[in-house]
């Protein structure tokens, strides 16, 4: 993979992502993803939806331009193909696809096999992994009311436990290579490869753990084996590594939002 970063008047921030192209591809799509910037107004910025879908389209392996869009200056970007569009917004080809779920969906069928990899979880289990903690982290986190933080903390613990059963139960396919096979050591939610499932819950899991120690010095329990591997090995790839804002971007994005401690 190959990055360039240059600065584009009046639209935002530019970057370049350029794949090794499959041999068999005979005519690249054109690609543009547009997200969120950061403070600066250039860098890759807090939102966990621009963030699923730069994951999906580095995994997919086809060459796009990234366009960081700074929400406080440079909005008028989007105003000749997406008037009024929340970020992300994609322009495959010259045509704008908005909504995160249309896009990711949209990206699946045309970037698909043999020239590009199938994202799709095998089990319908790992899509649904851990789909209730973010709204249960945003509960807890937003509460204004002190005397109901225990009892969210609680709802939001055991979210993460559901997910770290999940984590830590062979699948199918692992019990078929070893039936005796008590713990799981995959990966990723459904297998040693990243999916859309991962893509989709990793980037709120990463803001769970930042946002949750940072203004509640409560981060995600140590004990809780199978979400660190997890966390540890997203860590490990480029998919999510180059893809993160910073932890004091994501600190900064919620600062309004969070009551101060009692």
């Amino acid at each position: 993979m190959r990055v360039g970063r240059g600065r584009s008047s009046g639209t935002g921030t530019r970057c370049t992502v350029t794949a090794q192209p499959p041999p068999s591809m005979d005519e690249k799509p054109q690609i543009q993803l547009f997200v969120k910037a950061s403070e600066d107004g250039e860098s890759v910025g807090h939102c966990p939806f621009c963030q699923r879908l730069f994951m999906v389209l580095l995994l997919k392996g086809a060459p796009f331009t990234l366009t960081t869009v700074d929400t406080k200056r440079a909005l008028d970007v989007l105003k000749d193909f997406a008037p009024g569009a929340q970020l992300p917004v994609l322009l495959y080809n010259g045509d704008s696809k908005t909504d995160t779920v249309t896009i990711e969906d949209f990206l699946e069928a045309r970037l698909a096999p043999p020239t590009f990899p199938s994202l799709v979880p095998r089990y319908k289990e790992s899509r649904l992994a851990g789909n209730d903690i973010f709204h249960k982290f945003s509960t807890f986190i937003k509460n204004p009311v002190p005397a109901q933080d225990e009892a969210l903390q609680r709802n939001l613990l055991k979210a993460l436990l559901k997910l770290d059963e999940y984590l830590s139960t062979p699948l199918e396919h692992e019990l078929a290579r070893e039936p005796h096979l008590r713990t799981s050591q995959r990966r990723f939610l459904d297998g040693n490869q990243l999916t859309l499932a991962d893509c989709n819950l990793l980037p709120k899991l990463n803001i769970v753990q930042i946002v949750c120690q940072h203004y509640r010095r409560f981060g995600i329990p140590k004990d809780l084996q199978a979400v660190w591997r997890y966390l540890n090995n997203a860590a490990e790839t480029k998919e999510f590594k180059y893809t993160c804002p910073s932890s004091e971007e994501i600190v900064q994005a919620y600062r309004s939002v969070v009551r101060s401690p009692q």
